[in-house]
């Protein structure tokens, strides 16, 4: 099953150097979900082979323009390209305000269900549930309200053990049950026991989200313990007072956060405008977390 990144921006405020403004795709068994929508994301999205209508839900941190601006025109396009099926999205609550103010003096009128649900800047919630996947948001510390987002996937299936399953000609009838750790009877009455026919279930994998925040306590929680943290690296620890400043984090920070969380793997993103060369960046983070990667736009990341 796949649970994978792309990246589609992963600049601060303005784009440079070949690098636009925030966006990333999660692909979760060909189901997709687009967190941030900054300026650029639908040129993205055709740059790397992304179809909108495979979007079903998406997510947005806060109301800075990077992160947002590219938001209405996909939803536009969407409209112009026919699409019906029902888009669900998460942000601010004032959010929905600004869509349709905008629809409103464009006189448009979305042919498909555009359904909202504001997000809280306050505490952890549960925003979307299904038997393989559940997206959280939890508080980022921001100069204005900002969200991060986890999403956990459920528990997975055993894998049968093919050999076995051949030579006793198994009917695959029963494939789904003994993945799920149910013995079968066959009509003859032979038992095939689950615990002999399967090798066990994989560790369910996690995904985490960060950006735009100060490094702080009170987010630990909501990310301990995933497999792969996405953190805003915006600054190197020399300009921790601009970060601070502007409710950024700085490379070193965002290392010592996924140590602190025992994350087990980093990846930088938010790059300041001020660094075209990321490689200072990387060794930054990687004194306090080995285990740390420069994000790159295009790029699949696994979870």
């Amino acid at each position: 099953m796949r649970f994978e990144v792309l990246i589609l921006g992963n600049s601060s405020a303005t784009p440079i150097f070949e690098r636009h403004p925030t966006a990333q795709i999660i692909n979760f068994n060909e189901q997709y979900f687009l967190i941030d929508c900054g300026e650029g994301t639908q040129m993205q999205m055709h740059r790397y082979g992304v179809k909108s209508n495979k979007i079903s839900h998406i997510f947005i941190s806060h109301l800075h323009g990077d992160h947002y601006l590219g938001l209405i025109g996909l939803l536009s396009s969407m409209n112009l390209h026919g699409r019906t099926a029902d888009l669900h999205l998460y942000g601010p609550s004032v959010l929905i305000d600004i869509i349709n103010l905008q629809l409103k003096y464009s006189d448009a009128r979305l042919q498909y269900n555009l359904i909202f649900q504001p997000t809280n800047p306050d505490q952890e919630e549960v925003l979307y549930r299904s038997e393989k996947l559940t997206v959280r948001s939890f508080p980022l510390k921001h100069r204005v309200p900002t969200t991060g987002f986890r999403f956990d996937e459920g528990p997975r299936s055993a894998s049968l053990i093919r050999e076995k399953i051949e030579k006793l000609n198994i009917p695959k009838v029963f494939f789904g049950m003994l993945k799920r750790g149910i013995d079968c009877v066959d009509v003859d009455g032979t038992v095939y026991k689950a615990a002999e026919l399967t090798k066990p279930a994989p560790a369910s994998r996690s995904y985490a989200y960060c950006s735009d925040t100060r490094a702080f306590e009170k987010y630990v929680d909501s990310i301990r313990g995933v497999d792969l943290l996405y953190h805003e690296s915006t600054f190197l620890h020399e300009l921790v007072d601009r970060a601070e400043e502007t409710c950024h984090s700085t490379c070193k920070e965002a290392g010592m956060v996924a140590r602190q969380v025992e994350a087990k793997k980093l990846l930088l993103g938010h790059y300041s405008a001020r660094y075209k060369d990321l490689t200072p960046l990387l060794e930054e983070a990687q004194l306090e977390f080995v285990n740390t990667e420069l994000s790159f736009e295009g790029k699949w990341y696994k979870v």
